[in-house]
């Protein structure tokens, strides 16, 4: 499974449900979204700053976290941004490869 980091920012209603709810009780909510397409909480922390809260999540393909995503903006609680993450030896094989590319105007 690949990793993705979750940030999300809530919206004024989500953060009163938050207050209301706990922290918790929407990881709990959070794990059962994510165990609907395959995927699982690798870790949650809340933050403050420009996100309000961080996710780190295992998922079986793109199309499940996109699945995520588009639940989460459609419920109106919070927005999301997803960022792929890879594994030093992801890396070490993308440097392996050997990408032909001509720039613009080249």
């Amino acid at each position: 499974m690949a990793k993705y980091l979750i940030a999300g920012t809530y919206s004024v209603e989500g953060a009163k449900g938050l207050m209301k709810e706990g922290g918790a009780s929407r990881r709990a909510a959070i794990e059962a979204l994510l165990s609907s397409t395959g995927a699982s909480l690798d870790c949650i922390y809340y933050a403050f700053g420009g996100k309000d809260v961080y996710l780190i999540v295992d998922a079986p393909s793109n199309e499940a976290v996109a699945a995520v995503a588009l639940a989460i903006g459609a419920a109106g609680g919070a927005s999301v941004e997803t960022t792929v993450l890879l594994t030093p030896e992801q890396i070490d094989a993308a440097r392996d490869l050997t990408p032909q590319y001509r720039p613009p105007g080249g």
